[in-house]
């Protein structure tokens, strides 16, 4: 992302941007990582860092953010082809890994809070032992309840989809009688008329 800014509005904007924000930061790493890029800036404007230098910094950070939108790509397809693969398998299993791993997760969750709460209530001489192996396992859960929301966000999207689909198709069937009703209502009135 960063290297997408950069190859659009190029490096001497953008070390005159950070420059600038950086020298209002009352930090000394801030201040002097201002100064460092007004030395940058003025070698620029004395010609001591030539174009061709600079349009071949600006063609490597353009090369950067080319291979990182294709990276970006490239993870989405996968992701893409592994849940097309998921909804297209007849082995039920492979549908049901979601809501599998999702009741898994919270039993886990519940049994592990349960103990805490064992532990607090009865035996309390051991409970900052407890709570400390508890905060321990904080990146184990950050990593599970991640993967679970990423499912039930996909779940959604996939009943949404779903949705619209049934709905469109209801709509679809209600345009086509309508549309019957209505030839038939003109026949009938043609006839009476007749």
């Amino acid at each position: 992302m960063v290297a997408g800014i950069l190859a659009q509005v190029g490096i001497p904007v953008l070390v005159n941007a950070v420059k600038e924000a950086l020298s209002h930061v009352d930090n000394p790493v801030a201040r002097g990582a201002s100064e460092a890029l007004e030395q940058l800036d003025d070698a620029v404007k004395r010609g001591q860092v030539t174009p061709e230098q600079m349009q071949e910094a600006n063609r490597h950070i353009e090369k950067m953010a080319e291979l990182e939108a294709q990276e970006r790509e490239n993870a989405i397809s996968q992701i893409n082809e592994s849940l097309r693969a998921e909804v297209a398998s007849s082995d039920p299993y492979v549908r049901r890994m979601r809501p599998t791993f999702g009741y898994l997760i919270a039993i886990t969750w519940a049994a592990q809070m349960l103990a805490l709460a064992w532990v607090i209530i009865y035996e309390t001489e051991s409970a900052s032992l407890v709570i400390e192996a508890m905060e321990s396992l904080g990146t184990i859960w950050a990593v599970g309840l991640s993967v679970l929301g990423i499912y039930v966000y996909k779940r959604s999207e996939d009943k949404k989809i779903n949705y619209y689909e049934k709905n469109e198709d209801i709509m679809q069937k209600k345009v086509e009688l309508l549309s019957e009703n209505m030839v038939s209502g003109i026949r009938k009135r043609k006839k009476y008329n007749d």
